[in-house]
């Protein structure tokens, strides 16, 4: 089968793209960076240098393939001149452009979740649109919909060193479906390779855990076990992220986010549909990691 990758070499785009070439498929990745191209073929798949802010260069690339998987590049949220919407439409609007033109049949679409929400979801609310789009396309597509990644708790480390806390506007009490990029990488080969008719939403999580539980796993990996998760309002989160240099816009959309998720408008949908099966990884696996990260700093 031959099958485009887009994301580079990211945390889910390289484990998806060994797992598919071990399992002898044609894989092709495409990255913006030439320095990637050896470490790319150096996992047995080709290279693709080009943008996906390029349809041209996506729809050239995509076409004769059997399958593509689209996800959207991340941002620097600090980026003053960054129009995150504009951005997020636009790739979009160019996956649309490239399947429709490409003739590609098979595609599955890293969205997230709460996309079901067509408001008050923040900096996800892109998403929702993005599926719409890609909906009216006639081809076979997957919408995986993870939940909140673990790698995520990386940006508390900061405030962790600092206060002493993870203080946050959701968790605390509250359930939090985490999940591992390693995890998302399995779900996706395996929906990659299974033929399917029509539209598809799948979850992806790991874990559910409170914010509780989940400080007391990191706090306990990096030597803190009396870790705290601490619930802050709205307007004090978004003052955090402002101070220290977030863009005041998409500050705004993740707390918005992360309000949803913790009056659980987020994560209806999911609660209805969540996986059958957890992924392997669990937040005692990952804390391994985060620790490591936490020395570094």
């Amino acid at each position: 089968m031959k099958i485009i990758i887009t994301g580079s070499l990211g945390n889910i785009s390289k484990p998806l793209a060994q797992e598919l070439v071990q399992k002898g498929h044609e894989v092709t990745v495409i990255s913006t960076s030439t320095e990637k191209q050896a470490e790319i073929e150096n996992l047995g798949a080709s290279a693709a240098i080009g943008s996906v802010e390029d349809a041209a260069f996506l729809t050239k690339t995509f076409t004769g393939a059997d399958t593509v998987y689209c996800m959207i590049p991340r941002s620097n949220y600090f980026d003053p001149n960054l129009d995150l919407d504009a951005f997020t439409r636009k790739i979009g609007d160019n996956y649309a452009e490239a399947i429709e033109k490409s003739g590609v049949k098979r595609v599955v679409f890293l969205s997230s979740i709460g996309a079901h929400l067509e408001q008050n979801s923040g900096i996800i609310q892109r998403y929702n649109e993005i599926e719409t789009v890609l909906k009216k396309l006639d081809v076979s597509i997957t919408f995986m919909r993870p939940t909140s990644f673990f790698y995520n708790l990386e940006a508390y480390i900061p405030q962790i060193k600092f206060q002493g806390v993870i203080a946050t506007n959701y968790g605390a009490d509250k359930m939090v479906p985490w999940v591992s990029p390693n995890d998302i990488a399995a779900a996706i080969a395996e929906e990659i390779t299974t033929p399917l008719n029509g539209k598809k939403v799948r979850y992806v999580a790991s874990e559910e855990l409170t914010g509780d539980e989940t400080a007391r796993i990191l706090g306990e990996a990096i030597g803190k076990p009396d870790l705290k998760w601490v619930l802050i309002s709205d307007e004090e989160a978004l003052n955090g992220l402002i101070n220290v240099g977030m863009q005041p816009k998409i500050a705004a959309g993740l707390i918005e986010m992360y309000a949803g998720l913790y009056n659980g408008l987020l994560g209806e949908d999911y609660y209805q549909n969540r996986p059958a099966v957890m992924g392997k990884t669990k937040l005692a696996d990952y804390a391994k990691e985060f620790a490591s990260v936490y020395n570094q700093k």
